[in-house]
């Protein structure tokens, strides 16, 4: 590890890596730190261009998320006996919405219904109903807190009981 001091967003990756594979490290910050690393390694042509364009530090962020997301889905593709289902919020202007989430979300349960664990993974749910781009007014913060409780609520209420789910929002 470097001997400087980390940025805010370091750690934050930090965190974020630490939680999501958990399962690997054991909570272990050296091997997290080892796996952000590695996906650092995989964007270093874009984070050159950061440097020289630091407003651009939200397109790294997308792409390290990304990047976490698919290695993830390759490291549960890889356990027979763990489940995994990744739903993405943002890919149309439709998905945030309730009646979409709910469907989104009861296809992933059912999909995870035969595994005793599984990972349900929700991702740019935040950015879909709270825009960059856009102002964090009342009323968005509100329907994204909702969402989070709603799809909460959805996934205690349909799980089996006795199965592990972990419910994971990035």
């Amino acid at each position: 590890m470097p001997d400087s001091p980390r940025s805010r967003d370091d750690l934050r990756r930090l965190h974020f890596i630490n939680a999501l594979f958990a399962h690997a490290t054991g909570q272990d910050l050296y091997l997290a730190e080892q796996i952000k690393e590695a996906i650092a390694f995989s964007l270093a042509e874009l984070q050159e261009k950061i440097a020289a364009h630091p407003g651009s530090l939200k397109t790294y962020d997308a792409m390290f998320n990304a990047a976490a997301t698919m290695l993830l889905a390759r490291v549960f593709a890889g356990q027979p006996h763990h489940g995994f289902y990744h739903w993405d919020a943002s890919l149309t202007l439709a998905s945030p919405t309730p009646l979409f989430t709910r469907a989104e979300i009861m296809q992933g349960l059912k999909q995870l219904a035969p595994y005793r664990d599984s990972t349900l993974l929700v991702t740019n749910l935040r950015p879909a109903l709270v825009p960059p781009s856009g102002r964090a007014t009342a009323r968005r913060k509100r329907d994204y807190e909702e969402a989070l409780a709603f799809i909460r609520e959805l996934a205690a209420a349909r799980t089996v009981r006795g199965s592990n789910l972990q419910l994971l929002f990035l």
